[in-house]
């Protein structure tokens, strides 16, 4: 499986941890690997991408956005298919949401209406914990709300401390220590692939688990980008300011997407500066995987790597 190029091949093949699995996402397919008490299970999806039927969606800038959206969906489609595969007797109740929900709608569609809700909610959490909070906390400092240029910068670290207090908050959860340790085998299971290895736990388990074009790193991405675009927000009332973040957000998720993919079509100084502080954010979100969550990786990229050899190198 020699590629090209070897160790500068660079895959577009991505993935997601899951609840005891992996999710990789291939040029033409994805697939879900979960280890149960009766082995690996295996779901396979052709994919069907948004930007076939609305072709504006596929371009700079406003790509971002929908890829994102796309994205959280489909992660939190896999992310409930794998917390299914859990033994009743260790999942816990659903919530009277979900309940009601159940009861109301046919199974197929009860469950696309808690995915919906779910990610619904998600986005409210990262718009409340990223936008209004930073703003209302600045608001309340009043030596930092004096200049504008002060207000911006300290919103934006304000932005950059939350997010590495959370991330490092979810990590005292078990559960979720175990899930960065499959986040851990995606990237070494990836890193192996492009370095053109045979794919055995042998050869994977030695790998970096920090990969320049992890999720995580474009999280980050956004947080600093959001910086320099609010900064042209010049108006002190703090509700105002409120408003004008979230109308700038898509513009942010939209240059720090074209940000990553130019990161990772590129070798040089100024792409391996900013892909730095991704690569130390995983620190916190991923963890060395023992190798059963690595069996897990090598099968769920095996079932996506497409047939044409190099069909799937980054930014085809």
């Amino acid at each position: 499986m020699k590629k090209p190029g070897s160790c500068s091949f660079k895959t577009s093949i991505g993935g997601q941890a899951l609840i005891e699995g992996i999710l990789m996402r291939g040029p033409k397919k994805q697939a879900i690997v979960c280890r149960t008490a009766d082995g690996l299970v295996e779901k396979i999806d052709e994919l069907k991408f948004i930007k076939d039927r609305f072709p504006i969606l596929g371009w700079p800038l406003i790509r971002g956005c929908a890829i994102f959206l796309s994205s959280m969906v489909n992660g939190m489609r896999a992310l409930t298919y794998s917390a299914s595969l859990v033994p009743l007797e260790e999942q816990g109740e659903p919530d009277k949401l979900d309940q009601w929900i159940e009861a109301h709608f046919s199974e197929e569609k009860a469950k696309d209406i808690i995915i919906g809700v779910a990610v619904v909610l998600g986005i409210a959490l990262s718009l409340f914990l990223f936008i209004f909070l930073p703003a209302l906390i600045v608001s309340l400092i009043k030596p930092l709300t004096e200049s504008l240029f002060v207000r911006n910068i300290a919103e934006g670290l304000t932005r950059v401390v939350i997010l590495l207090a959370y991330m490092k908050l979810v990590t005292l959860t078990p559960d979720v220590r175990r899930l960065f340790s499959y986040h851990g085998a995606e990237h070494k299971t990836i890193f192996c692939y492009e370095h053109g290895k045979e794919l055995t736990v042998e050869n994977v388990r030695p790998e970096s688990r920090f990969h320049p074009r992890c999720g995580t790193s474009f999280l980050l991405v956004v947080v600093v980008v959001s910086i320099l675009v609010n900064s042209v927000v010049r108006v002190r009332n703090t509700f105002a300011r409120m408003g004008f973040h979230l109308l700038l957000l898509p513009l942010v998720v939209g240059i720090s997407y074209e940000i990553n993919r130019w990161c990772g079509l590129h070798d040089n100084w100024l792409s391996a500066v900013l892909s730095a502080p991704g690569k130390w954010l995983q620190r916190i979100t991923t963890n060395e995987p023992d190798d059963s969550m690595i069996e897990c990786a090598i099968r769920a990229l095996q079932l996506v790597i497409p047939e044409e050899e190099g069909s799937d190198a980054w930014g085809k």
